[in-house]
């Protein structure tokens, strides 16, 4: 089978489970410049949520999951996002139910999952409570029942003119042909007809970077021209944060920070991360930082199996160290069950053990300018702490964050400065003493083991 070069370099680059993380050798790039891109306004201190609507609830159904917008907007929920909502192709399909990402019709809904006019119920409601919705969407390949197969030039052929998978193991999907203006023009027609007709907010795109950037430069322009729409790009390089997309995925974060947790690398590494992302992406780009998603829960492990006693400490990290946090449906439950992707498997709803936890850092994350996303938000500085620990500070304008988080199996003990004695909340495991006032003052305390702490201004 011929595989297109191109697209299988991109899968290389963003795919976990052939992601070199730090081994990599450190790239000495300046700094890209800023990108073109103009955020939407509301996405500033935003949020996501990703909805998995097929395992959310025993119904499995748009109109179930919507009962649930009450609970998602008391813990703080900004953006909704929902796994792609379209029929699934039959031909060759893996499993009983088959794959999300395999699209039969462009323009219709998953009988499975309620009807059009269920889903516009669902956003018309979402957006009256003040969520946006943006919906998971598959460019890159479709079913091998699509009508589109019908024009066999759509599609990227054998040598036999025969269609093939994008990729071998991906043999339920086809791969789409972007030297064709007519496919083309029908991506970007069923790409608008959801934004003009159902007035999403935006896309999550699949596998972004397989899709020629030109193409999505230009659909989203078509976009624009009804409202403006935010996108992120399940990607994880700079390029098409220059001037097509608002976000893209903190990949080699979240590869790091399960090796931390399993003692294979160490904060230093995701130091030196975090050096070279400095000088490889726009300023006011916008990064994703999560513990979770579809794919790390169904391929990867759970919450407790990837991140152990720690898991606190990951999800404050990536809710405050540099861009938008991402909450994956179920981890407000303690998600502990690895859910099945082609087959229903429901989410097991337990008493919401991580709810507050998850409001706190929401709360924050949309009141304190210095954690606000790009460059919104505040700069980042480190701070030193013992090994196995974590600690920096973000501050902007009058907003300052300082987080510490002891990953250790030993009380840890923290020095951090402070910029008052007397205008900040305290959260999380610990208290501590105050050594002198002011602006130069320091904050002493103990962090108990696998706990974390933040200081914030009021």
């Amino acid at each position: 089978m011929k595989i297109n070069p191109v697209k299988l370099l991109a899968l290389v680059l963003i795919s976990g489970s052939v992601y070199l993380g730090c081994s990599a050798p450190e790239k000495q790039e300046s700094s890209p410049g800023l990108s073109t891109v103009e955020h939407p306004e509301w996405s500033k201190n935003a949020n996501i949520y990703e909805v998995n609507i097929r395992q959310y609830s025993k119904e499995g159904t748009f109109n179930a999951f919507k009962e649930d917008l009450p609970r998602l907007k008391d813990m703080g929920v900004k953006i909704l996002w929902l796994m792609p909502i379209q029929p699934i192709g039959e031909l060759n399909r893996k499993g009983t139910l088959g794959s999300y990402y395999s699209i039969k019709d462009y323009k219709d809904v998953n009988p499975e999952f309620g009807t059009k006019e269920d889903f516009k119920a669902l956003v018309d409601e979402a957006h009256e409570m003040g969520f946006k919705v943006i919906l998971d969407w598959v460019a890159n390949h479709s079913a091998w029942d699509n009508p589109w197969t019908e024009n066999k030039d759509w599609y990227t052929l054998t040598e036999e003119g025969n269609f093939q998978p994008p990729v071998e193991d991906w043999s339920d999907v086809i791969d789409l042909n972007y030297d064709n203006p007519d496919m083309r023009a029908a991506m970007t027609d069923a790409l608008v007809y959801w934004v003009e007709e159902f007035n999403i907010d935006g896309y999550r795109c699949d596998v972004a970077g397989m899709v020629p950037t030109d193409f999505w430069i230009d659909a989203i322009a078509a976009m624009e021209e009804i409202k403006d729409v935010f996108m992120l790009a399940e990607d994880g390089d700079p390029e098409l944060l220059m001037d097509a997309f608002d976000m893209n995925y903190a990949w080699e974060y979240a590869h790091i920070i399960r090796e931390i947790a399993k003692g294979e690398q160490s904060f230093a590494d995701l130091d030196s991360l975090f050096a070279r992302d400095a000088k490889r992406f726009p300023e006011n780009a916008y990064r994703m930082y999560f513990t979770s998603n579809h794919d790390e829960n169904s391929w990867n492990g759970t919450d407790p199996g990837m991140y152990g006693e720690n898991f606190e400490n990951f999800a404050v990290l990536s809710a405050t160290v540099q861009g938008m946090p991402l909450i994956y449906n179920g981890q407000e439950s303690v998600l502990d069950k690895q859910l099945e992707f082609f087959e229903k498997d429901e989410i097991e709803w337990k008493e919401y053990g991580y709810q507050d936890f998850y409001k706190v850092l929401l709360e924050l994350n949309t009141t304190n300018e210095a954690l606000w996303n790009g460059s919104y938000g505040g700069d980042f500085n480190r701070i030193s702490s013992p090994e196995e620990t974590y600690a920096f500070s973000r501050k902007k304008n009058q907003h300052e964050v300082i987080v510490a988080i002891n990953n250790s199996d030993e009380v840890q003990e923290f020095s951090v400065p402070m910029w008052s004695s007397d205008t900040y909340i305290k959260l999380g495991a610990t208290e501590g003493e105050m050594k002198g006032s002011g602006a130069g003052s320091t904050y002493e305390f103990e962090l108990p083991p696998h706990r974390w702490f933040i200081l914030a201004t009021k």
